[in-house]
């Protein structure tokens, strides 16, 4: 008989896993799933009973809105698309021996992203958005990608002020450019790209909460060491509560397992609850907190559109 199963996630947000069976889309990357134990021995593994949670643990993610869509107009007459964004990015500081958390920095920016090559910044009174140029013909659709940069950028900049000795730092999403910071993890919520054979993804989703999947290497440009785990409070679907965690492809094996069993005992502990968010378990509540705290800073929408609008008007 055919189960069925209702996705935790509040279907605004999309589903926790593209597709009905997990990761839907075929990945090209090179993957060596021998790392840490042999394809055909792979099972769910759970924490050494000795590891401990670190006292201090790091939550950073950052938030993006488009303020306005733009248009330029060249001398030539040639006219070249740009979007008016503003972002912020802040770190959470929880302290787990005080059971405390506290927001330990944050930072806004805007900017205009435009592949004109005369654009300059637009300012209007103490509000400035400074300009990014983006390669090639910049068309409309392919602007807000232009954007992660800069907000990884600040993300990065915002973090390392509140780094202290023996603290772990979790990133909302893919490292990428943050691949050489220490004791640094990458929380992927949503999965989408399909890494292993369908044989191993048996094993993945037979992870209970508190379990994972062994460590596996990826050879794409942005590749490191990853794994999968189960959070704690999802429903029964397969692949409920499951997230692919990464960390730096420079460490050994050996020091990508210790950070896989870190990430077992510390990670569950942020799990959220269904009742209080609509991505739960996968959007760790210090993270929710946060983007609250984050949007909150961005400012007014009305208020900044009408200040682009005035802004723009003086400079025709």
């Amino acid at each position: 008989m055919t189960r069925l199963f209702v996705d935790a996630w509040d279907p605004a947000y999309g589903a926790s896993f593209e597709g009905g069976d997990g990761p839907a889309s075929p990945s090209t990357a090179q993957v060596d799933t021998d790392a840490e134990l042999p394809a055909a021995e792979w099972r769910p593994l759970e924490a050494p009973g000795g590891v401990r949670a670190p006292d201090v643990v790091l939550l950073v993610d950052g938030v993006r809105r488009i303020d306005a869509g733009l248009w330029t107009e060249e001398e030539d007459g040639t006219s070249f698309p740009g979007l008016a964004a503003s972002y912020a990015a802040g770190v959470v500081r929880c302290d787990l021996g005080r059971g405390a958390a506290e927001l330990a920095g944050a930072q806004v920016a805007r900017g205009l992203f435009t592949a004109s090559p005369s654009a300059a910044d637009v300012v209007a009174g103490q509000i400035h958005y400074r300009v990014h140029q983006v390669s090639g013909s910049g068309e409309m659709s392919k602007l807000p990608v232009a954007i992660q940069r800069p907000l990884t950028a600040l993300e990065m900049e915002i973090s390392g002020v509140a780094r202290t000795d023996g603290d772990l730092l979790i990133v909302d999403g893919p490292l990428r450019q943050r691949r050489h910071l220490p004791r640094t993890l990458g929380f992927v919520k949503r999965q989408e790209g399909k890494y292993l054979s369908p044989q191993l993804y048996t094993v993945v989703t037979a992870l209970r909460a508190g379990q994972r999947s062994p460590v596996f290497r990826l050879g794409t440009a942005w590749g490191g060491w990853s794994w999968y785990l189960r959070l704690p409070g999802a429903g029964g679907a397969p692949w409920a509560g499951i997230v692919r965690v990464e960390c730096s492809p420079d460490l050994t094996i050996e020091q990508a397992v210790e950070l896989a069993d870190l990430s077992l005992v510390t990670l569950p502990r942020f799990a959220s609850t269904s009742y209080k968010d609509p991505r739960a378990p996968q959007n760790l509540i210090p993270i929710a907190g946060l983007e609250r705290r984050l949007r909150s800073l961005l400012g007014d929408a009305r208020l900044l559109h009408r200040a682009l609008l005035l802004a723009t008007a003086r400079l025709n």
